[in-house]
This record gives structure tokens, C-alpha cells and sequence, in this order.
């Protein structure tokens, strides 16, 4: 099982990472150098787009597998504390906004092209959202660590062997 915590850890990480800075790197590098380039501009966003739009939808996946499993593997750690749940919840209602914005612009509906014509500003809303997600994680995993769960010999203990113990 700790293989599994690790390869899950490793997963939500790396994506993270690859969908954070992939939409840092949108947003602050291509976008400014492409502004006034026309049409070619068009022809190298719209690559683009077809690109980053795969990653996108495979990173949402990633996210909900990795971050539903180690929340059910860290959530019997945290039971009665009522901080680290709020903050938990917090942290993946914001994920699940980022996630719909991050769909709205890179999908095709008509309906969010305003939202597309105005991309700068949404990777940057998403890049601030995803800015709280850490900060929250990084708060919750510090600060409000696990409880230890009992030794399981403490567990199998039987009266006879306390009373031994004690008359030691």
C-alpha cells in the first residue's frame, strides 16, 4: 500500500505541476509574445489550444484519481478534525472551479468564447485559485498533520499481560 501512497503523492504532484505551469507559462509567456502578431498569432494559439487541450482533460482525471484516493487514505487520520475537513472540502471545491474554468477555455462551445477572447484574464483567475489550492494544502499538510494511528500490539494486549507488566 505505501508504494501505492507514493505513486498517488508522485501523481497529484507532477500534475499539479505540468497544469500549473503549463497555464503559467500561457499566460505570462506565449500570450504577451503573440499579442499584436495577427494572424499568425491565430495559426500558433489554435495549435496550441489542440495541444494543451489534451493535457487539460488528462490532468482533471489525474487530479480526481490521485486527490480522491489519498483523501480516503488520509481522512481515518483526521477523524473528529473539523479544520482539516473544512479546509480539505475548501481546497477541492476551489480544484473543481479550476477544473471548469480550465475546461471552458480550452473546449468549444460558443457560448464561453468571450471567456476564450479574454484568456489572460481567466489563466490568470485559475493561476491565483490554484495559488489558494497550495497555499491551503500546505497549511493543512504542516499544521494539522495526521494523528498516529495506535501500534497494533497495543491493541492486542490482554489484562493478564498489563498486570504482568506491572508487577515488573
Amino acid at each position: 500500500m505505501e508504494y501505492l501512497d507514493v505513486l498517488s503523492r508522485w501523481t497529484h504532484v507532477g500534475t499539479a505541476i505540468v497544469i500549473v505551469g503549463g497555464g503559467f507559462f500561457i499566460r505570462f509567456v506565449l500570450l504577451p509574445a503573440v499579442a499584436n502578431k495577427g494572424d499568425a498569432a491565430a495559426d500558433i494559439k489554435a495549435e496550441i489550444h489542440q495541444r494543451w487541450k489534451k493535457f487539460v482533460h488528462a490532468g482533471i482525471g489525474l487530479f480526481l484519481l490521485s486527490g480522491f484516493y489519498n483523501y480516503f487514505r488520509l481522512m481515518s487520520g483526521h477523524k473528529g478534525d473539523t479544520l482539516w475537513h473544512i479546509l480539505i472540502g475548501t481546497k477541492i471545491l476551489v480544484a473543481f472551479v479550476i477544473f471548469y474554468l480550465l475546461s471552458v477555455l480550452v473546449g468549444r462551445s460558443a457560448k464561453f468564447d468571450a471567456m476564450r477572447q479574454r484568456q489572460d484574464v481567466w489563466l490568470g483567475r485559475v493561476l491565483l485559485l490554484a495559488a489558494v489550492v497550495v497555499g491551503i494544502s500546505g497549511y493543512a499538510k504542516v499544521n494539522l498533520p495526521a494523528r498516529p494511528k495506535p501500534p497494533a500490539a497495543a491493541a492486542m494486549e490482554t489484562p493478564e499481560a498489563t498486570l504482568g507488566e506491572a508487577a515488573k
